[in-house]
C-alpha cells in the first residue's frame, strides 16, 4: 500500500533555506500527482505547491512564490521542497501527499495519501 516519508524539516534562521524530502513507497510514483501543505498550531492546512505526475507542471501558494521550489524524481519515487529565504510565518508542520491524478492541482481535499509531517520552525 502506498506509503509516504517525508523528512528534512528542522530549526532555522529567518533568509536560511531547508529542503525537505517525501519518498514515496508501494507504488507507481509516475501515476501520482504530489504536494506539499503545511499547518501552523491554530491553523488549517494550506497547500503549498504540487506537481503533475510527470513533473512537467506545477503550482505555488502567492506566499510561497519565488522563493520555494517543488520539483520530484520519479526514477527514485522521491519529491522535494527547497525552501529558500524562509520566514517566521513559515513555520508549520509541513505534509507530502499524493492522490492519482495526472494534474498539478493544489487541493487538499483530492489529496487521498499523506506523510506523517515534518517540523519546519524560522527563529533567530
Amino acid at each position: 500500500q502506498l506509503q509516504l516519508v517525508d523528512a528534512g524539516g528542522g530549526l532555522v534562521q529567518p533568509g536560511g533555506p531547508l529542503r525537505l524530502s517525501c519518498a514515496a513507497l508501494g507504488f507507481t510514483s509516475d501515476l501520482f500527482a504530489i504536494g506539499w501543505f503545511r499547518q501552523a498550531p491554530g491553523k488549517v492546512r494550506e497547500g503549498v505547491s504540487c506537481i503533475s505526475s510527470s513533473g512537467g507542471s506545477t503550482n505555488y501558494a502567492d506566499s510561497v512564490k519565488g522563493r520555494f521550489t517543488i520539483s520530484r524524481d520519479n526514477a527514485n519515487n522521491t519529491l522535494y521542497l527547497q525552501m529558500n529565504s524562509l520566514k517566521p510565518e513559515d513555520t508549520a508542520i509541513y505534509y507530502c501527499a499524493a492522490r492519482r491524478s495526472s494534474q498539478a492541482m493544489c487541493i487538499k481535499g483530492l489529496f487521498t495519501r499523506w506523510g506523517q509531517g515534518t517540523q519546519v520552525t524560522v527563529s533567530s
